[in-house]
């Protein structure tokens, strides 16, 4: 057999393995047929100092082990930085990039684009937002590339103003954070989401659920369950599965309703719902709510929606300039006075020593 038949046969094989499907993806175009001849799926990571490496490996990985189990660069990507030069995660080393911004901001103005444009962050995003970064979205907006942003790279898009009332999320720890920064932004607490042009994901582990996303749109059922089989995961998770569960609920289902409580609890921190008004919502009762919650947390209903409140205020104390008295009315509290003996007794401390 000659070369161009051996090509030709392992052509087939893949079309034999791969499904065909020809609605659309966002950014992507029509789902093609995943074969020798098909263009891969390209796309660049913007990486920025103190990015989650964690987040970079669960979004990379799965595509590299499916490129590996076709047979086929399906996904190809690079990485670059703003000066070109390798970028310090949050865990202390380096990761070597390919170019830079700047090159990365002519390739796309000379139509050079990629399918989508990955933006990996960590901590101190909020200083990051520089004129090159700004250029560089705006153009990619413009040129109707697809932009994926992984944990606190949300952030970036807000400051920008690009996400205007487009659903987004990011990492749980940042939700209070962005949503009294920027007031008004549609900020969801889930694993990722699309909305537009944007595809936002809460990082970290969430990466990995998004990667699987990625996939799915792109090959066979049996090629995810191989790549899933591989890296010794089950399964990836939808995206608009919750990011906080306590500790201990994760993966019981039979705690569904306290779970459900939970959320309308973390729905309404400003403006704090009646406990009495939750039960009709659910379907059970008081008295059962509050089995559920002495059973399962050890606690009240009461006393576990003001450790939420609290838990929030502490947020918005750290990561943001947000006055005492502006955090106390986000978190709920009419009274300042009330919300310092409140937190201290949660934690220790008064608000204000948590700033120093």
């Amino acid at each position: 057999m000659n070369k161009h038949a051996v090509e030709a046969s392992q052509v087939k094989t893949h079309l034999d393995r791969l499904s065909y499907d020809t609605a659309t993806d966002p950014g992507l175009g029509a789902r093609a047929v995943v074969s020798l001849q098909t263009k891969p799926t390209v796309f660049t990571v913007l990486l920025f100092p103190g990015f989650s490496q964690l987040s970079l490996s669960s979004m990379i990985e799965p595509l590299r082990v499916a490129n590996t189990l076709l047979g086929l660069e399906q996904f190809r990507w690079q990485l670059v930085s703003i000066d070109g030069q390798p970028v310090k995660c949050a865990s202390g080393f380096s990761i070597g990039v390919h170019g830079d911004f700047h090159t990365e901001r002519t390739n796309v103005e000379m139509s050079r684009v990629p399918d989508l444009m990955l933006l990996c962050a960590g901590e101190g995003i909020e200083a990051q937002c520089s004129s090159e970064v700004s250029a560089l979205l705006r153009l990619c907006v413009r040129q109707k590339i697809v932009i994926y942003a992984l944990g606190t790279a949300t952030w970036l898009l807000a400051q920008l103003g690009l996400l205007n009332s487009n659903r987004c999320t990011i990492h749980w720890n940042k939700i209070p954070a962005l949503s009294e920064t920027f007031y008004g932004l549609n900020v969801n607490d889930a694993l990722f989401m699309q909305d537009g042009p944007f595809v936002t994901c809460a990082g970290e582990f969430a990466a990995f659920d998004l990667a699987i996303d990625l996939l799915k749109r792109r090959c066979s059922p049996e090629t995810v369950a191989k790549v899933c089989q591989h890296v010794i995961a089950d399964r990836g998770r939808a995206g608009d599965a919750y990011q906080y569960v306590p500790p201990g609920l994760q993966y019981t289902g039979k705690n569904e309703k306290l779970i459900q409580v939970i959320r309308i609890m973390l729905q309404n921190i400003e403006m704090p719902t009646a406990l009495d008004a939750i039960p009709q919502q659910i379907g059970l009762s008081r008295r059962q709510i509050e089995r559920l919650f002495q059973r399962n947390l050890g606690t009240t209903p009461g006393q576990y929606y003001l450790s939420l409140r609290l838990a929030r205020a502490r947020q918005l104390l750290v990561s943001t300039n947000l006055s005492i008295t502006s955090v106390a009315m986000a978190c709920g509290f009419s009274s300042s006075s009330y919300f310092s003996n409140c937190f201290r007794n949660e934690f220790g401390l008064r608000p204000h020593e948590v700033r120093l």
